[in-house]
């Protein structure tokens, strides 16, 4: 299950405290490791001293939460974090969006970008504004009948499973595809989180002009988590995300998570 241990990458404005109380608030529920990380470019001095002093303010926001704080020299804060977190070996990235993007959004920065095309470990990006629950309330997955997302079925399911909290599978139905095929293909969706897990998953099949449209139809409860697979141009765990999930992620009002290809 993701989350046992996370690295938030994290600047000192709105999008970076975002993140870093939907990091502190995940390792919470899953007991794991917490790191705090800032990257900055090589060959500034000056910037290596904000990179710390940003620290410092991180650590004031946790109060008497516990993590690791690293400063991490790297030519781009994206790739730095990817690296980093192999190197520490945390199993999800958190970050916050850009700023200026709508309030109740996710509003994709060039760190987020980079992450959510290259990362090797899963993301997950908070919307702006974003105040974490005490704990999830539920578990969705965007489902598209791909071997992808059939990995991320049994996998979510396992998550959900220990953390005490429904899953459900949501299809989009954009008025491109007959719906009896999609109605079809999260049936078996959900039989697979059955016999993968003995959970019973709910399935929704929500209709839209557009993919905005539809996530809008979807009732979200407050501390629900949104997880998008990898798409399939993604290579062996890395996270690659598709045009329509981005779009999924754009118009999501809950914090998305995006796992790797081939994650376990």
């Amino acid at each position: 299950m993701i989350g046992e241990h996370v690295i938030v990458g994290y600047v000192s404005d709105s999008g970076g405290r975002d993140a870093l109380a939907l990091g502190a608030a995940i390792t919470r529920v899953t007991g794991g490791e917490l790191t705090v990380a800032s990257i900055y470019p090589p060959g500034s001095p000056g910037l290596a001293v904000e990179a710390q002093a940003n620290l410092a303010h991180a650590a004031e926001d946790l109060g008497d939460a516990y993590a690791e704080f690293i400063s991490f020299e790297s030519r781009g804060v994206g790739r730095g974090l990817g690296v980093l977190a192999s190197r520490i070996r945390a199993d999800l990235i958190v970050v916050g969006s850009a700023a200026g993007g709508p309030h109740g959004r996710i509003a994709l920065g060039s760190t987020a970008d980079h992450l959510l095309h290259l990362s090797p470990e899963a993301v997950m990006v908070a919307p702006s504004g974003h105040r974490p629950q005490d704990a999830p309330s539920r578990l969705s997955l965007a489902y598209v009948h791909r071997p992808q997302c059939d990995e991320a079925v049994e996998r979510v399911a396992q998550a959900a499973l220990r953390l005490g909290v429904p899953l459900r599978l949501v299809t989009l139905d954009l008025r491109t595809e007959d719906r009896g095929k999609l109605s079809d293909d999260l049936a078996l969706a959900v039989r697979l989180a059955w016999e993968s897990t003995g959970i019973e998953a709910e399935a929704e099949v929500s209709e839209g002009h557009d993919v905005a449209a539809a996530m809008d139809a979807l009732e979200w409860l407050p501390g629900e988590l949104l997880v998008c697979a990898a798409g399939e141009d993604a290579q062996p765990h890395r996270v690659f995300l598709g045009e329509l999930a981005m779009k999924v992620l754009r118009a999501s009002s809950r914090p998305v998570a995006v796992l790797p290809r081939g994650y376990a």
